[in-house]
């Protein structure tokens, strides 16, 4: 294995490069990555980052497993970040007019009008605001979660929360079935093989799976520890949660019984469940941000026109989620590219993911970030630490610089 500086790219091989890449003015910020991982108790992970269309940095390090190593070609479960891979098929068949971002919902999946949502539009359901967030008690176990037929039609036959009617609130677990039903619906596609033919292959990043291939499993980097916060049992803690005024929400969005260990189970890759069950490769989602944060190509390869890169990066609502008690100005199917700065790129948008990997494009500084780890949180906190924040934070400043 060697690092060097990348060569120029023109589309050539779509397999992984097993040499790391770090462009000279970027060292400081692999020094950075490398430095997260410097026991067995860190765990592992990759970083790739493109700037205005060049890839910069494509490196890894620590473990994927009690006896491996990370490798060029290891890929792990990344979570929340799948939101933003299963929002750009959403624009890829918007761009052909498949989908229009105004029409309802229930024009293409007439189920979904019932219990009063006919009027929900799409641009509402990619900004949160279709009031399905519940999934605590609306699906009864967690090995139904993986029968997606089954929660799409529950979804259909509940009721919108009417909190929508004056704020956005965070579908943690709905959002990949609703957006999933709804593309297929559209298009007549099954979504995994929208996922294949409207990103991966169009853009030459094989590495974006909700449904992983059996030969390609060995690859995924095994998760720790468990989700559970304050490592208290998830039930209990779900349970008391849910009776909190104003948590109660963030409970009913994420918390769903049995969770924890649906998490950990292998059979999790046979299903699609895109709000949460995406298995990514750093480079594979940091090449399709690099579009995002251009004129919508990268390497030679479109993705998208530069007028639906501006559409679906516009913020849709400013107002506080009312599930994660912040403001997360919502784009159509992405946030805020949050960094650890005190000034935020203010066009940054991107998704992040239970445990710390995610990814953003920033259109103005041309920078896309994408962070995968199978290390989960932090030794208070296995939801989310700092970890790709910081590291978005030190790309920004040498994107500038």
């Amino acid at each position: 294995m060697s690092i060097t500086s990348p060569p120029p790219l023109s589309g050539g091989s779509d397999r992984p490069s097993d040499q790391m890449w770090i462009a000279s003015e970027f060292t400081p910020l692999a020094d950075q990555f490398f430095a997260m991982f410097s026991s067995r108790a860190s765990g592992g992970g990759a970083l790739a980052v493109y700037h205005d269309g060049t890839k910069v940095v494509d490196i890894w390090a620590g473990h994927a497993g009690r006896h491996r190593r990370w490798q060029h070609d290891t890929v792990a479960l990344s979570f929340s970040t799948g939101k933003g891979v299963a929002s750009t098929v959403v624009h890829r068949l918007a761009e052909r007019g498949v989908i229009e971002y105004d029409a309802r919902v229930a024009d293409y999946w007439p189920e979904f009008g019932a219990a009063g949502k006919h009027s929900i539009t799409v641009r509402e359901l990619l900004s949160h605001r279709a009031g399905l967030h519940r999934i605590r008690g609306v699906v009864p176990t967690s090995e139904q979660l993986m029968d997606h037929a089954l929660v799409t039609s529950l979804l259909a036959r509940s009721p919108a929360s009417r909190k929508r009617l004056t704020a956005p609130g965070y579908h943690a677990i709905t959002f990949g079935a609703l957006v999933a039903e709804l593309a297929a619906r559209a298009s007549g596609r099954d979504f995994t093989e929208l996922v294949r033919t409207e990103i991966a292959e169009p853009l030459g990043a094989p590495e974006l799976w909700f449904v992983v291939p059996r030969e390609e499993r060995y690859r995924i980097a095994g998760t720790f520890p468990h989700i559970n916060p304050l490592q208290l049992p998830w039930g209990l803690t779900s349970s008391a949660l849910s009776k909190l005024p104003g948590i109660r929400n963030l409970a009913d969005a994420g918390m769903p019984a049995g969770f924890d260990a649906l998490v950990r189970n292998p059979d999790l890759h046979d299903s699609a469940m895109p709000g949460w069950n995406g298995v990514f490769s750093a480079r594979s989602l940091a090449k399709m941000y690099a579009a995002l944060a251009g004129d919508g190509s990268v390497d030679g390869r479109r993705l998208l026109r530069p007028d639906s890169v501006e559409q679906l990066s516009e913020v849709q609502t400013t107002a506080r989620d009312y599930v994660l008690g912040i403001p997360m100005n919502w784009r159509l199917g992405y946030h805020a590219g949050m960094i650890s700065a005190r000034h935020q790129p203010q066009q940054a948008f991107g998704h992040y993911g239970l445990g710390g990997s995610g990814a953003f494009a920033d259109p103005e500084s041309g920078l896309a970030v994408a962070f995968v780890s199978n290390r989960l949180g932090n030794r208070v906190n296995p939801i989310a630490d700092l970890r790709l924040p910081r590291l978005g934070a030190t790309a920004q400043a040498l994107a500038r610089g």
